[in-house]
């Protein structure tokens, strides 16, 4: 028997509403769900680039628009934390990847569903980076999206 997935409190905003259809609320809880080890309280905002942009450079001191800024504000015992994405990044960062647009969604909601559980890629030990990709790879497998990190 499969062990249920954690419950989740998800609260789905468009500030950018380019790409709604490709993201379904139910779309969204599933990426969002299939990364959570405990149970989750967790806003989704997709932005334009200014809002992205803005938020960039002021909580990280970086000044362009990034895929995806994870605030997490608690891990356990439930893990708050809201995801930004920025539609127009990921639009262009699909198109170059040459990824659907849905699978490169669903890599940002699973990558910052992570960083909101704690984990990290930048500054920390190769082999906790590689701990956190090996995780991101195989919760995407799980969901049918192909390995965002071809070898």
């Amino acid at each position: 028997m499969k062990a249920a997935l954690p419950a989740l409190q998800l609260s789905l905003q468009f500030a950018d509403a380019r790409h709604r259809t490709q993201l379904p609320r139910h779309r969204v809880a599933r990426c969002v769900r299939a990364t959570l080890q405990v149970p989750g309280e967790i806003t989704v905002r997709i932005v334009g680039a200014d809002e992205g942009r803005a938020l960039n450079r002021d909580y990280r001191g970086k000044d362009y628009a990034t895929n995806v800024l994870t605030f997490d504000y608690a891990h356990e015992p439930v893990v708050v934390a809201d995801l930004v994405i920025c539609a127009p990044v990921v639009e262009a960062e699909a198109r170059q990847q040459g990824l659907p647009l849905e699978a490169h969604y669903a890599h940002l909601l699973v990558h910052g569903t992570l960083h909101a559980q704690g984990y990290e890629h930048d500054g920390v030990p190769e082999a906790e980076a590689a701990a956190m990709e090996a995780r991101e790879t195989a919760i995407l497998a799980s969901l049918g999206v192909a390995d965002p990190y071809p070898r």
